[in-house]
């Protein structure tokens, strides 16, 4: 029994250091999950901001179910930025791959800003949803200029 533990051990340690990119047969596919992945995440996202900015009445519920769901979507896409996948379809900039370092920092500001938004909501108030919403949505601006093309 212990061997096989160690087996079934080892063997799920090697799966968890296996690239992000052998998830994806094709860039296609991985281009295809971010889409999807952001997708998600903004339309969640969109819910807590209309709720922000007032053009939605504010339910504190539904406030923290969306900024959980956001928060979470935050950090799949990352994966699918593997090598191949800047040909296609997609919006995603050269500036991707040349400065991975300037985007994996804008991607890690955007994930801790939506953290703190879905920390904030659960305060209950809209006041609170307010001021947490207006950074998460700058680092998503930041992204869009930076690393997206029109």
């Amino acid at each position: 029994m212990r061997k096989l533990f160690i087996v079934l051990t080892g063997l799920a340690a090697m799966a968890l250091t296996l690239p992000a990119a052998a998830q994806f047969a094709k860039p296609e596919d991985a281009i295809k999950y971010r889409k999807a992945s952001f997708t998600v995440m903004g339309a969640h996202f969109s819910r807590v901001g209309a709720m922000a900015n007032g053009r939605a009445p504010y339910d504190a519920k539904a406030a923290a179910e969306n900024a959980d769901i956001a928060a979470a979507m935050s950090k799949l896409h990352w994966a699918a930025f593997s090598e191949g996948s800047d040909k296609g379809e997609t919006r995603a900039k050269p500036e991707i791959w040349k400065d991975s370092a300037k985007f994996k920092e804008a991607g890690d500001k955007m994930q801790a800003e939506l953290s703190k938004l879905a920390v904030a909501v659960k305060a209950g108030n809209v006041d609170a949803l307010k001021t947490a919403f207006g950074p998460a949505a700058a680092t998503c601006k930041a992204c869009h200029d930076n690393f997206r093309k029109e």
